[in-house]
C-alpha cells in the first residue's frame, strides 16, 4: 500500500502505514479467546485497542461518532477525556473476531485512499483525533504516534515484540520528547537554571539535556551538559512504557540508572507519562 500525500505529511503517512498494517497482521489470525486479552493500555483488552483505532480513523475520515452511553461503572473511565475516547471501543465490546477484523481492514482501505488522494495544506485546520482543531499535520502526526504506541500495546498482550525502531517508533520519539520540558520543568519541579539529561539507548538510542532557565521554563535539546543535576540512563522500552503511562516508575526502578539529585530523580521518574 503506497500512500502519496503533501512531502510534509510523507513521514507521518509512512509511519501510520507500517503500523496499521502491522496490526492487521497481528490480529487477523486470532482466535475468539484472545482477543479478550488484557493490554498494558489501562483497562483495555486486545479487541479494546483495535476497536478505539476503528473508530478514531473513521472521525477522521468525517464519520459520525456514534450516539452511545458509556457506563458510569468502568473503572479506567476517570473523566470526561477518557469518557470520550470510550465511546468507539463500549460499542463494539461485543463484537466478534471476523466482524472486527473486516471493519478495521474496511478502514485502513478507506483511510489510506484518504492520504493518498490528500491534496490540502498540511496546515489546513481540522478536527483532530482527540475532538479538537488542530492542523492536518498534527492530526496525521497524532495518527502516527497512536497507532504505534498501540501497536505495541498489541504486541505485548499477544507475546510479539517487534516494530521497536519502525518509522512510528521516530515520530513517538519525537512527540514524547515534547512533554520532556513540561515534566522536568512544571511537573518535578527541577531548580531553575538546572539541566536533566536523558540517556536512552536500546532499538533507539539517543541522548537529550532537558535545561531549565532562570524563569523556570524548560527547553530540550541535543548538546550535552557539563554538571546535570539528574542524569536518567534507560533503555527505549522503558522510556516508551513510562512516557506513554503504561507502567509506574517504581515497577521498572532496576530498569533506571540514576545518577545525581535522587529526590529530584524519583519526582521526575515518577511524573514523566505524557500522554493523555
Amino acid at each position: 500500500m503506497t500512500v502519496h500525500p503533501h512531502p510534509a505529511l510523507q513521514p507521518y503517512a509512512d509511519a501510520w502505514t507500517h503500523s496499521i498494517e502491522a496490526i492487521s497482521e497481528l490480529v487477523l489470525p486470532l482466535a475468539e479467546g484472545e482477543w479478550n486479552r488484557a493490554t498494558p493500555c489501562p483497562g483495555w483488552s486486545v479487541r479494546d485497542v483495535v476497536s478505539h483505532i476503528i473508530g478514531i480513523e473513521c472521525e477522521q475520515l468525517g464519520d459520525p461518532r456514534p450516539i452511545h452511553t458509556v457506563a458510569r461503572d468502568l473503572r479506567h473511565v476517570v473523566d470526561e477525556f477518557s469518557r470520550y475516547m470510550e465511546v468507539q471501543v463500549d460499542v463494539r465490546r461485543h463484537h466478534t473476531a471476523p466482524e472486527m477484523t473486516s471493519e478495521l481492514e474496511y478502514t485502513v482501505i478507506r483511510r489510506s485512499r484518504q492520504l493518498r488522494n490528500e491534496k490540502r495544506d498540511p496546515a489546513t485546520m481540522v478536527r483532530g483525533p482527540l475532538g479538537d482543531q488542530v492542523t492536518l499535520e498534527q492530526a496525521l502526526r497524532l495518527r502516527a504516534f497512536d497507532v504505534w504506541i498501540h501497536e505495541q500495546d498489541l504486541r505485548a498482550a499477544l507475546g510479539a515484540p517487534g516494530n521497536w525502531d519502525s518509522p512510528g517508533a521516530y515520530v513517538a520519539r519525537d512527540l514524547l520528547l515534547a512533554g520532556l520540558p513540561k515534566v522536568v520543568a512544571k511537573r518535578a519541579g527541577a531548580p531553575a537554571n538546572s539541566a536533566v539529561v536523558i540517556d536512552v539507548h536500546g532499538q533507539l538510542e539517543f541522548m537529550r539535556t532537558v535545561r531549565v532557565d532562570a524563569d523556570g521554563r524548560g527547553t530540550v535539546d541535543k548538546s550535552p551538559s557539563l554538571g546535570p543535576a539528574v542524569t536518567l540512563t534507560l533503555d527505549w522500552e522503558t522510556y516508551v512504557r513510562l512516557a506513554a503511562g503504561r507502567v509506574r516508575a517504581h515497577t521498572v526502578a532496576d530498569r533506571v540508572k540514576v545518577e545525581g539529585d535522587v529526590e529530584l530523580a524519583d519526582a521526575i521518574l515518577t511524573q514523566f507519562s505524557v500522554t493523555p
